[in-house]
């Protein structure tokens, strides 16, 4: 038995580096999440301790893709539902912090990101969004079929709904090289979904595809966090066939 531990315990760091757990690499294949149903509108205010989140569990972004980076940010995330919206708030524990896009649709993942893509639904064949953001709340969203198949950028109209708000005070021209920890939140409303894929409605028991992946291209130390793993060697956050699952309550 203490051979069969201390093998899993090597693989574990020879695959996936020494922050993930064993419980972690027996998960990789069954990632999932339950999504908490709330019964009264979210306030928007990127506050991670404000009561409607203290009851609800985390899920963490534990493995990377590439090289490892030599700082390793923690980074936890959340997520609840109403009749009318998905909401979501990540913490990271950062270091290296830049953010200069600042305009919908700019190539955010060159900053401190934080990334949700999905399917909403359980079909990846009908394509996936990914929703990625940076410290500063700055947006960029498509919808894909598939890495840049039919790649559809959500209009400004759409992307004016979603309510973000974030702990930076805003753009982070100069990179800060010590540690800080950041907040970002967004209530993103179902109706803008439905003209882009079919759309599972969130409700007890509903089902959809996703990971949370956060990148830093651009800075001084960059790295590719994801929550499910993809079994890549080089970074490729657009491989729907490594997604998660996320069960509404």
């Amino acid at each position: 038995m203490k051979k069969t531990v201390n093998f899993v315990l090597l693989l574990s760091i020879l695959l996936f580096g020494a922050s993930c757990t064993v419980s972690e690499i027996s998960a990789v294949k069954e990632k999932s999440y339950l999504v908490k149903r709330i019964d009264e509108p979210l306030q928007i205010d990127a506050n991670w301790d404000k009561s409607v989140w203290q009851d609800i569990k985390p899920l963490t972004l534990g493995f990377y893709m590439g090289e490892k980076p030599e700082y390793f940010p923690t980074v936890k995330a959340k997520l609840a539902y109403d009749n009318d919206n998905i909401y979501v708030i990540f913490k990271v524990d950062d270091k290296y912090v830049k953010a200069v896009a600042e305009s919908y649709n700019e190539p955010v993942c060159l900053d401190s990101c934080v990334e949700f893509f999905f399917t909403p639904g359980e079909r990846i064949a009908d394509g996936y969004f990914n929703l990625e953001t940076n410290c500063a709340g700055t947006i960029l969203m498509y919808h894909q079929l598939e890495r840049g198949v039919k790649a559809k950028p959500m209009s400004e109209a759409k992307l004016d709904q979603i309510e973000i708000a974030h702990s930076m005070p805003g753009l982070v021209k100069e990179e800060i090289k010590t540690p800080i920890t950041w907040t970002l939140e967004y209530r993103l409303p179902l109706s803008i979904l439905e003209s882009h894929s079919a759309l599972t409605k969130p409700k007890s028991g509903a089902k959809w595809k996703a990971n949370f992946y956060k990148c830093a291209d651009n800075t001084s130390n960059p790295h590719w966090l994801t929550w499910s793993y993809v079994d890549k060697p080089q970074p490729d956050f657009h491989r729907p066939e490594y997604f998660g699952t996320l069960i509404f309550e």
